[in-house]
C-alpha cells in the first residue's frame, strides 16, 4: 500500500507549479518585449584613434603594413654548437644499466643509460659527455672515457 500523500505536501507542489508558470510568463515576455535588435546592433568597432564607434571602419583609410617592418621581441635561434662537458662517473649501477656523471664545471649530477656509454665504464672515471633534454630533465648523451 502507497503512503498518502498529505495536504502539505500537495500545497507545496501546487506553489512550485505556481512559480515555475509565472517565472516561465516572465520569460516570454521579456522575450516579446526585447529592444536588444540583431546580432548586427551589438557588435562595437575600434577607430584608428581607439575610440570605440558602432559605424564600421572606412576601407579607403586602411594602411597597408610592411611585415619586414614589424619588429619581434625573440631573436630567431641560432644554431648553437654542441658543448663537450667534462666529469667523472659518481654512481653506475652495471646491473641496471644507469649511472650519474658529476659535471667538473657546475657539480651537476646527470643521469646517463648503459646505451650511451662505453662498455667499460666504471666509478670513478674521468669522462666527456654532451647533454640532451630527456623526460625527466638533462641525460648525458654520447659518454666517451678520457684518460
Amino acid at each position: 500500500m502507497a503512503k498518502p500523500i498529505s495536504f502539505n505536501k500537495r500545497d507545496l507542489e501546487k506553489k512550485r507549479q505556481l512559480k515555475r508558470a509565472e517565472k516561465q510568463k516572465k520569460k516570454e515576455s521579456r522575450k516579446a518585449n526585447s529592444t536588444g535588435g540583431s546580432f548586427d546592433s551589438m557588435i562595437a568597432y575600434v577607430d584608428e584613434f581607439g575610440v570605440i564607434t558602432d559605424t564600421p571602419p572606412d576601407p579607403t583609410k586602411k594602411q597597408e603594413v610592411d611585415i619586414e617592418n614589424i619588429d619581434i621581441s625573440t631573436r630567431p635561434k641560432e644554431h648553437e654548437d654542441e658543448v663537450v662537458l667534462k666529469g667523472q662517473v659518481e654512481h653506475f649501477n652495471e646491473s641496471k644499466g644507469y649511472g650519474f656523471i658529476k659535471c667538473l664545471n657546475n657539480n651537476y649530477k646527470y643521469f646517463f643509460h648503459i646505451s650511451s656509454a662505453p662498455d667499460n665504464i666504471t666509478e670513478g672515471n674521468l669522462v666527456t659527455f654532451e647533454l640532451e633534454k630527456g623526460q625527466r630533465g638533462m641525460n648525458a648523451v654520447r659518454v666517451s672515457i678520457t684518460k
